[in-house]
């Protein structure tokens, strides 16, 4: 893989930026430094002209992150750390590697962006914000507001994953407790409860005001159900729209041996992209998608034999994916370092699988989904990979890292958390 060097600034920002074609960079003004990716980019393989870095390591278990626009990074943490659960790093000396500065937030959780004057964070049943100053600094790490309270936990798909729009409004998952909606969760021969109680409170998207105090569900509004569980969500700034990525069901086989066989419960049902509007209905427990029929086909739960389609006025995704790779982060990159053709595209970021035996486990890494006109486009590929250490570590599930979170930075370079071992990667591009 090549080795590339990308050119980190602190001169005036819009000059070097029109003069190398690149976007903003991370310090406003100061000494020109290097920052050179990894002599092995950081284990990588990318395409021709990308490198990495690893920016930092053992954070903790770092889920989704959020980088400002002078170069810091907010990294929030599933399990505490130190009594904390939210990391502040920055790059003091233009290196590109990341030194602690504070940690703070007594909470785990996944959930974390930046928009306007706010850091925005989730615990697994609440959401907080706290102000920024002109650095995008937490001003007051120890009196976050409490912008959300009281979302079911019952510790399965408990991640509150959250992203904003342009209007005032927060987008929470609330993941639904359960894989199928059984009378008895993941029991062969159950069958699944009718009405599907789960989705009253989870199961969905969840919509509420950004700068309104103590809201609960009744505040809120079910934007979107019939979603197992979303933890990468990100809003497309290209045609104003909500886009998420579910985890579909599991076990088809282990459930219901007699109509679905060990291979088919390997690779299917479909991760699929869904592109949101308000009302819409994807369609879980009910129905699953087959990406190979190109269906939405009735779960056995509720009468399905593996061929049987499901109600007309369910959504179809907007892009699918093999099964169980577990989307973990949705990014869509609006910089100027990638090539154009990446673009307004997606970047998703695939946990991997833990449930495809005998089948090769799968997943491990990010892949770019192209879009055109606001809607996905033609075939995703694999973008960065490699973060398990080997193939037979990714076939095996025994891995070395498992990438979980995406963010762009200032000067368009690409970051991912890997919340196994708490490494951040920065992939940025100079050909």
């Amino acid at each position: 893989m090549k080795r590339n060097t990308v050119l980190t600034s602190f001169v005036p920002m819009l000059a070097l930026a029109g003069l190398l074609g690149y976007g903003a960079f991370d310090k406003p003004a100061g000494k020109t430094r290097l920052i050179t990716p990894d002599a092995d980019n950081a284990g990588l393989k990318l395409p021709e002209g990308f490198g990495a870095l690893k920016a930092a390591d053992s954070t903790g278990k770092a889920r989704h992150i959020a980088v400002t626009a002078n170069g810091g990074i907010y990294i929030k943490l599933n399990r505490l750390k130190g009594g904390k659960g939210i990391v502040y790093m920055q790059d003091a000396n233009a290196d590109g590697k990341f030194e602690a500065v504070k940690s703070f937030g007594n909470y785990g959780g996944t959930g974390i962006c930046i928009k306007g004057e706010y850091l925005y964070a989730s615990s697994d049943s609440e959401v907080y914000r706290y102000k920024l100053n002109d650095k995008q600094e937490v001003i007051n790490t120890e009196a976050p507001e409490k912008i959300v309270t009281g979302l079911i936990n019952r510790n399965q798909h408990e991640s509150k994953s959250i992203t904003l729009d342009n209007d005032g409004n927060l987008y929470v998952n609330v993941g639904a407790y359960s894989n199928s909606c059984q009378e008895h969760d993941r029991q062969k021969g159950s069958m699944g409860q009718k009405g599907c109680p789960i989705l009253d409170s989870a199961g969905g998207i969840w919509q509420f005001k950004a700068n309104k105090l103590n809201q609960s569900y009744k505040d809120g509004v079910r934007y979107a159900t019939g979603l197992r569980n979303v933890v990468g969500l990100d809003w497309n700034q290209q045609n104003n729209q909500l886009f998420v990525m579910q985890h579909g069901r599991d076990q088809l086989h282990d459930l219901f041996p007699d109509l679905y066989t060990v291979k088919q419960s390997a690779i299917y049902p479909a991760e699929c992209m869904y592109a949101l509007k308000k009302g819409d209905n994807a369609g879980w427990p009910y129905i699953y998608y087959d990406q190979d029929q190109h269906k939405k086909i009735v779960a056995p739960e509720y009468g399905g034999d593996g061929k049987k389609e499901g109600a007309k006025d369910i959504i179809d995704p907007a892009a699918a994916y093999p099964g169980h790779m577990a989307p973990n982060a949705l990014l869509f990159y609006t910089g100027n370092m990638f090539p154009a053709k990446y673009k307004n595209g997606a970047f998703i970021a695939f946990h991997g699988s833990w449930n495809r035996a005998p089948e090769p486990q799968a997943g491990f890494f990010v892949v770019f989904q192209p879009f055109k006109d606001g809607k996905p486009y033609g075939n995703y590929e694999v973008f960065a990979d490699n973060f398990s250490g080997s193939a037979a570590k990714t076939a095996s599930g025994r891995v070395d890292h498992k990438p979980c979170g995406l963010a762009q930075g200032a000067d368009g370079s690409l970051y991912v958390s890997d919340d196994l071992k708490g490494t951040i990667y920065r992939v940025v591009y100079n050909k």
